[in-house]
């Protein structure tokens, strides 16, 4: 495979996936818009082996074999598609292994994990499937500032939390649970409840405490893209837009009463244009 056609499989993926994070990537420079293609359409392909994998197969085996190709990829001897389009990206960008190793790894916990005791537990995972994939994509937008890992830790923590909180009743009916188990006893909110998919004013406490969580890392990263010099600011227009659209997801789960085990909370498409263009206007009006 040409690497021309490795790119045109990660693009095909990311626009056929319908996702929010597709919407902000049509902001970038090209070079870094099909760098942002590749590494989206690489975790989305190693979150599937284990969400979406076929029945009679082994999604341990599968992530066994993404290792091996992984590895293959930063030998220069990549065979899948997404591979061969990212050992290019990587290599370019100076992309470290253990990042896409420790995504793996992140994936992997919902192999062995369905239940969560404290937050700290929470934390890792959180840290693992989204707080990676920001510091892989702060190789790709070029920041330089010291904060800036910082600000996508904190992000993907609050991307991933506003995630458990309006999948909750699709992860219910795999029978997991991502609200920390310390949390559901805080607030009096039986387990059987939630795979039960059930309402209480316990849960809308719980479910305030958890939003609040949630708002504070959308904060902890704001006041971190603040402090940055104006060419970092701008360098994460992109992230900033995917706040943006996160952030609002929150307020919609909020202003719903915590409804959602109903249909998916999401943002229409034109809104989500509409809030990526208004956030690129204001990094390109901002003063230095």
């Amino acid at each position: 495979m040409t690497l021309a056609e490795a790119q045109r499989y990660c693009t095909h993926v990311t626009k056929q996936s319908g996702s929010n994070f597709y919407y902000s990537f049509l902001f970038l420079p090209r070079p870094r818009r099909e760098a942002m293609y590749t590494v989206y359409a690489f975790c989305r392909e190693v979150d599937s082996a284990v969400d979406d994998a076929p029945p009679g197969s082994d999604p341990k085996e599968q992530l066994r074999r993404w290792r091996i190709e992984l590895g293959a990829a930063y030998q220069g001897t990549p065979t899948e598609p997404v591979t061969v389009s990212l050992a290019e990206h990587a290599r370019r960008l100076e992309i470290p292994r253990d990042y896409f190793e420790e995504l793996i790894k992140g994936v992997e916990m919902d192999l062995t994990h369905r239940r969560y005791a404290t937050f700290d537990e929470l934390y890792q995972y959180c840290y693992r499937v989204a707080s990676v994939v920001g510091l892989i994509c702060l190789k790709v937008f070029g920041t330089r500032s010291p904060l800036a890992n910082e600000y996508a830790v904190n992000l993907g923590l609050a991307f991933q939390l506003t995630n458990i909180l309006r999948d909750l009743g699709t992860d219910a009916e795999r029978g997991r649970i991502y609200l920390p188990q310390e949390d559901l006893a805080h607030f009096h909110y039986d387990e059987a409840d939630l795979l039960a998919r059930r309402y209480s004013p316990g849960f809308d406490d719980l479910m305030r405490f958890e939003c609040d969580r949630a708002r504070d890392y959308y904060r902890k990263a704001r006041v971190a893209v603040e402090a940055m010099p104006a060419a970092d600011r701008r360098a994460l227009t992109v992230a900033e837009i995917m706040r943006g659209v996160y952030a609002r997801i929150l307020d919609r789960i909020e202003r719903s009463g915590y409804r959602v085990f109903g249909p998916r909370i999401s943002l229409p498409s034109f809104y989500r244009l509409a809030i990526a263009a208004g956030v690129w206007l204001r990094s390109r009006l901002r003063p230095e």
